[in-house]
């Protein structure tokens, strides 16, 4: 099976469908570059921002403009600079509940479930609970038909995907040691 097709207009739109019944907002945009207005769009100046590590947000210019600007504050940079041996509690804090939250997905299915795997689990903290405001840039490729076809996409193309990325970054592969999988979105909780 092919993971990398982008899937009919009307399954799109069932699919954003089933994610707002889900209590999980979707904006439907044109193309990378919209997708990054949007993204921006909905941050207001001055919020403190952690992007969890994403080869999404990479490619379409999210993490360079967020690091760069002057117009939000970035965690990640602040966690670099700190020493995970004195400061390791602080960082994941910092790291777990940040104001604003950007990353991607791994699968989302027809029916409104949002499922992402982690070598670590550093942005599940994040994703689940710690963070009032997430923002997913996800490309329409990762919708599948259901939970079954989404574990394969982690399994058969992501993971694959992903250790080799994490062997020409940090020298090691990578596994789906933690998954998380959102079913419906809880607005009153901490939002």
């Amino acid at each position: 099976m092919s993971w990398n097709i982008v899937p009919s207009d009307a399954v799109i739109q069932k699919t954003k469908d089933a994610l707002k019944a889900n209590g999980i907002t979707t904006h439907i945009v044109s193309s990378a570059k919209v997708a990054k207005e949007k993204l921006f769009s909905l941050i207001p100046e001055g919020a403190s921002v952690m992007d969890m590590t994403s080869v999404t947000l990479e490619t379409i210019g999210i993490v360079k403009e967020l690091h760069e600007s002057s117009n939000y504050d970035p965690v990640r940079p602040k966690l670099y600079s700190m020493d995970r041996k004195t400061k390791g509690l602080e960082m994941n804090r910092l790291g777990a509940a940040p104001e604003w939250t950007i990353g991607s997905v791994h699968a989302v299915t027809q029916d409104g479930k949002v499922l992402i795997a982690s070598n670590t689990g550093s942005q599940l903290p994040a994703y689940a609970y710690g963070s009032p405001h997430v923002i997913w840039v996800v490309g329409a490729q990762k919708i599948v038909k259901n939970l079954d076809e989404g574990m394969r996409r982690i399994y058969e193309y992501v993971l694959p995907l992903e250790n080799e990325r994490a062997q020409k970054a940090y020298g090691m592969g990578s596994n789906v040691s933690k998954l998380l999988i959102i079913n419906k979105e809880r607005s009153w909780i901490n939002r």
